[in-house]
C-alpha cells in the first residue's frame, strides 16, 4: 500500500530521474522520456513545464533542445519534486477537510499526518544521485553510457 502519491507526482519523479539518468551532454527530449517510461505526452508536458518554472529543470530551445537538470543531481531531492508538483509543504496523502467522526479527527487523521511527515522527511533525504545509483544496481542501462565512446 502506498501513502497516496498521485499519478502526476509519480510521473514527475520518473521524468526527472529519466533526465538525470539518461542525460549525456545533450538535453533530454520529452519524446525520449515518453518512449522510455511509457508516460503519455499529454501527462508529461505540463509536469515538465511545472518543474522548469520551479527551477528543478532547465528547458533548452531549438531542434536539439529538451530538458536538463537545473542543478547537480546530488542537489535535487525527491521531496523537492513532490513539493513542487503538489504545490504545498503539508504531508502527502492527507485530506484537509474537518468532516468526520471524533475518532477520525482526533486519532486517525493525526496519525496519517505523522506518517505523511515521516515519508516527506525521508523523501527529502533521497537525491536523484541516490536513485541513479539504484538504477545502475538494478542493471538498467543509461542512454548516456550507450552514446559515450570509450575508444582512445
Amino acid at each position: 500500500m502506498m501513502l497516496g502519491l498521485p499519478n502526476k507526482t509519480l510521473v514527475a519523479i520518473e521524468a526527472v530521474l529519466d533526465i538525470a539518468f539518461n542525460a549525456g551532454g545533450a538535453p533530454v527530449q520529452s519524446g525520449d522520456i515518453t518512449q522510455r517510461q511509457g508516460i503519455p505526452r499529454r501527462s508529461l508536458e505540463p509536469v515538465l513545464q511545472q518543474l522548469t518554472r520551479s527551477g528543478v529543470l532547465t528547458g533548452v530551445r531549438g531542434p536539439r533542445g529538451g530538458y536538463r537538470l537545473a542543478r547537480e543531481r546530488r542537489r535535487i531531492t525527491v521531496g523537492e519534486i513532490v513539493r513542487v508538483i503538489s504545490g504545498r509543504d503539508e504531508p502527502i496523502g492527507v485530506a484537509q477537510d474537518g468532516d468526520g467522526s471524533e475518532l477520525g479527527n482526533k486519532v486517525v487523521r493525526p496519525l496519517w499526518l505523522e506518517l505523511g511527515a515521516e515519508v516527506m522527511a525521508r523523501l527529502e533525504q533521497v537525491t536523484l544521485d541516490d536513485l541513479c545509483a539504484r538504477a545502475e544496481r538494478a542493471g538498467i542501462e543509461s542512454e548516456a553510457r550507450k552514446t559515450v565512446d570509450f575508444t582512445i
